[in-house]
């Protein structure tokens, strides 16, 4: 099967460039599920209601999220009313929305999508690897698998969302084996490190972002060059113009649930 994971969506030009893009690599790459990084879509803060609808409607599966999803205020209103909308896991107890789910492809095969979030240089949630042993054994415990609707899940993938690269990739490691995938998020900026671990897991510490090519991480240059060199406060907005469509492919057997390729795509939206 085939799994596409969209790097960040930023703003309006993300969003035009996911719905000009996804369904001809839906298409073209015969893809069976579609997971999407939301937390910049809404403006390149957060995400709301309606533009999350609005993606869903492209044919986007799952959206996962990080630090900026509790950005737009409407958000603890309405992330319990669709468990596609997950939050990292990590996440203390009692924090509205989902951290990982359960899913079918469109051909009926279960998989299970996990958020985290890394904590180096950013904020101190609870452990990502104690969460991700949590999570993985919650899903093989005898509790969950006595369902029907949980049974024979071998693909998991992680969206590991952090800015240090060794943080991702000691996430990498650890869940080797024991997961399809680990995708980076988070820093916007596409990394050529893809490959298949030891384990069977696919890896890359970061999938990049959907959002405006001319730009700093999506803002406006001028704006992120003028706080580079005045570190003057500065209001940041969403760079307008060409859009691009960062994402990776990854190609699993849903019978081992082990990774058998991971393809990074760079194109023009």
């Amino acid at each position: 099967m085939k799994v596409l994971l969209i790097g960040d969506i930023v703003g309006k030009v993300g969003r035009r460039a996911l719905s000009n893009v996804l369904y001809k690599v839906v298409d073209q790459m015969k893809i069976d599920f579609s997971i999407a990084n939301c937390e910049n879509a809404a403006g390149g803060f957060g995400i709301t209601r309606e533009i999350a609808t609005e993606i869903f409607n492209y044919g986007i599966d799952v959206l996962t999220s990080g630090n900026h999803i509790w950005d737009k205020k409407e958000t603890v209103q309405f992330i319990d009313d669709d468990s596609r909308i997950l939050r990292p896991a990590n996440y203390p107890e009692g924090v509205p929305g989902f951290g990982s789910g359960i899913f079918e492809t469109r051909t009926g095969i279960k998989i299970c999508v996990m958020n985290l979030s890394g904590r180096v240089f950013m904020d101190s949630l609870d452990c990502p690897f104690k969460v991700a042993d949590r999570e993985i054994a919650r899903l093989k415990s005898s509790r969950l698998n006595s369902l029907e609707q949980h049974n024979g899940i071998k693909v998991t993938i992680v969206d590991m969302h952090a800015e240090a690269t060794s943080e991702k990739i000691a996430m990498g490691w650890y869940l080797d084996g024991r997961v399809s995938a680990v995708i980076g998020t988070h820093t916007h900026v596409q990394t050529a490190d893809e490959k298949i671990l030891p384990g069977g897991t696919a890896y890359i510490t970061d999938v990049g972002m959907t959002g405006p090519s001319n730009s700093v991480i999506g803002i406006r240059k001028e704006l992120a060059l003028e706080k580079f060199l005045t570190k003057m406060p500065k209001k940041f907005e969403m760079a307008g113009g060409e859009g691009q469509f960062n994402a990776v492919v990854i190609d699993v057997d849903e019978n081992s649930g082990q990774a058998k390729g991971i393809k990074r795509l760079q194109l023009t939206g």
